[in-house]
This record gives structure tokens, sequence and C-alpha cells, in this order.
């Protein structure tokens, strides 16, 4: 009697296991075509600017054609890292060859002291690079673009400076967005590389003071902070691209999850992670998270359910929550995990994924730039690509392992 209660039992569990089996194949199945199309749309899009030697893709205009940008536009180092990314994946020379083209694209920004972008500009295109080849060359641009980052660094403040421009200084005395913890990564990796402290010295002073005063008490961060360039005080706490100063704009998010994330990784320091599942909880417990996990433009935009969806904030999101669940335990790493499938499954959709050939040679759909100007509204964005690249790569490695 007791070896048939136990065979009873031992039928539920055995369903939900594979159950769960099935809805694991199903998204691989849906990542790999992703990665089909991705292929595609990567190469198509390398041969349409091949003879165009100082443009890189951005987005599409109204009228549907491709946009583009010079080096020093801030997107101009992801289609070179994704480039990059699907070179990792297929092993195939000709993406290495493209990816080699396109990062010399932007080799001039090593020098550039006027933009905290070099992050994305630099690492995203020869910090991958370097990671798959090894290619010695890319060390001195990755060094000469970390000093290059540090210029921007008030040690009265304790933060890089974000923008600067005689626009901004009207407004901001010392501007920082909760974008510019991205950028931090690379000013880690360099620290250890080229064993210069300042560099690390630098990224964690910018991270502590972004923790202290970017962030409210449900774990939601401001866009900008503007900083009294006297007494290094807060003056201003707004937001730019979100819908008001008080609200959450979206991709800031998940800017500040993916920071916090890369930063307790890069240091070992709880505090960086601690602040992670503040923000990763703000995220996946929010009310007006949709059903297929990709967020409207702004969570407190004030049209939800119509609000556009944002893209590029569930891409980078749903990137920064696969490396935050290894970091956690239990019932958050499994909550986490499962956004972030349910994330990959609603983007390699025929909702948000493209068809090859359409969308200006992107490969999503749906993301919004900034809403409040206007500018970039439900179009493909070159950054929501290389994090939906990022993301599926990420998935792949923890289902191999």
């Amino acid at each position: 009697m007791m070896k048939a209660k136990l065979f009873f039992l031992f039928i539920p569990v055995f369903l939900l296991l594979f159950a769960c089996q099935n809805q694991d194949d199903e998204l691989l199945t849906q990542i790999n075509h992703a990665l089909e199309v991705t292929q595609e749309q990567s190469l198509r899009m390398a041969e349409a600017l091949a003879d165009e030697d100082d443009k890189l893709p951005k987005t599409i205009g109204d009228d549907g054609k491709l946009e583009t940008c010079t080096s020093s536009w801030w997107v101009s180092g992801f289609f070179p890292g994704q480039l990059w990314y699907m070179y990792e994946y297929t092993n195939d020379d000709k993406y290495k060859n493209w990816a080699e083209e396109y990062t010399k694209r932007v080799s001039d920004q090593q020098y550039a002291t006027n933009t905290h972008d070099l992050g994305f500009v630099i690492f995203c295109s020869y910090g991958n690079g370097y990671r798959l080849t090894g290619n010695e060359e890319y060390l001195s641009v990755i060094d000469n673009a970390s000093m290059s980052l540090s210029t921007r660094y008030d040690s009265i403040v304790g933060c890089i400076r974000s923008w600067d421009t005689e626009t901004w200084k009207t407004q901001w005395q010392f501007a920082v967005i909760i974008d510019n913890m991205m950028n931090l990564e690379m000013l880690e990796w360099a620290a250890e590389k080229f064993d210069n402290s300042r560099f690390s010295y630098i990224a964690n002073n910018h991270a502590k003071t972004t923790m202290e005063n970017h962030f409210r008490p449900d774990g939601s961060s401001f866009h900008v902070v503007s900083y009294d360039t006297i007494t290094g005080a807060p003056e201003l706490k707004h937001t730019a691209q979100g819908y008001s100063h008080s609200s959450a704009w979206a991709r800031g998010q998940a800017w500040g999850l993916y920071g916090y994330t890369m930063m307790f990784r890069e240091t070992g320091d709880s505090a960086y992670l601690n602040q992670a599942v503040e923000i990763a909880d703000f995220i996946v417990n929010h009310p007006r998270l949709p059903e297929d996990k990709i967020p409207y433009w702004d969570y407190d935009a004030p049209n939800i359910p119509e609000a556009k969806r944002d893209a590029s904030a569930g891409a980078i999101t749903c990137s920064a929550l696969l490396e935050l669940q290894q970091y956690v335990e239990g019932e958050k790493s499994e909550q986490y995990l499962n956004i972030a499938k349910e994330q990959l499954a609603s983007l390699s959709s025929e909702k948000y994924l493209a068809k090859p050939g359409e969308n200006g040679n992107f490969i999503l759909k749906h993301s919004v730039g900034h809403l409040p100007a206007d500018s970039e509204v439900d179009v493909p964005l070159t950054y929501a690509d290389y994090y939906f690249v990022e993301a599926m790569l990420r998935y792949l490695d923890l289902n191999e392992q």
C-alpha cells in the first residue's frame, strides 16, 4: 500500500518536471531560430554598409530606411560587438572578418574625452574582440579609452561626468546619468589587466556615489542626478528620457540592474549585490510589468496598457537577470531565471523578432529611445540587438552548464 501511495505522489512531480523540460526545449528552439535570424541580419547589415567606412547602424527612420551614426555617437560600438558575438556563436571567420572591420571604425574614440560612453563604444567592440582573439593590438586601445574616460572623473563629486554640452550646463552643473554605470566594466577590467588601481578606484567611487544618491526607497532610480561642483552634494534629481522626474524610466532601471550586477562580479562587494537585488525586485515584482515581461518604456507611463513597449529595456534586463540569478540562491534565483526565460521567449517571438531582410536588418522591433523628445519611438535600436544576443548566448551557456 505504501509503495502505491509513493507511486501516485511521484506522478505529479514527474509531470511537473516533464512540463518544465518541454518549456525549456521550446525556448531553446525559439532561441536557435532567433540566432539564425541574427546571423542573417548581421551579415545583411554588414554588407549594406561595407562601402561606407565611417558609418555604423543606429536605427530606422519614419520612412523605414536605415539611419546610421559615426563613431562619436554613443551607440557606435554595439554592432561591432554583435558581430563578435556572432563569431563566438558560430566560430565562422566571416563574422570575425566583419567584426574586425567594424571594430576599426570606432578606434578614434579611444582618445575621446568629451563623452562618458567609452565603455559602450570601446569595450563592446575592442573588449569582445580581445576576449575572443587575444589580439594584442586591441589592448592599447582599451587602455587609452580607460585613461580618456578617467579624465571625466571629479574627486569632489566622486563620479564620472556624463553630459557636458553647453545645452545641458544651463540646467545641470555636473550631470550623472544611471546609464554611466555601464561604462565602469571597462575600467574594472583595465585596472586588473594594466595593473592600474586608479581605474578601479574611480569605478568604485562612481558606483558608491551613484548608489547613495540615485535610488529611491523602493529600489527605482532617477535618470539624472546633478551635483554641486563646489560641495559635491546633489542639487537636482531628474529624468530626461522618462515620463517625469518621479517616474521609473524602464531602460534606466535596466542600466542600474546590469551595472550593479557587473560591479559585484568584478569586486565581490556585497553592497553591489544588495543593490542589484533591490533593483531586480523592483522590476520583477512591479504590478505594471506586462504579462510577456517586456516593460513599457516607463513603469509610470500615463497611458498603460496602451503605452509603447521598450524591447531594449527588456533585453538589457534579461541579460542582467541571467547573470544575477547565479549570485543569489533559492526562490529568488529561480524567480530571476524564470523572468529572464519569459523575456527570452517574448523577444524571440514574432511580436518582437524581425523577419530576415526586414526591419532595416535589425533583429528586434519595438524599442523606444527618447519618447519625450519624440525620438526613436517604436523602432529597432542597435543596443537592443546587442543585449538580446548577449542574453541568448548567456542562456545557452547556462543551459550547457
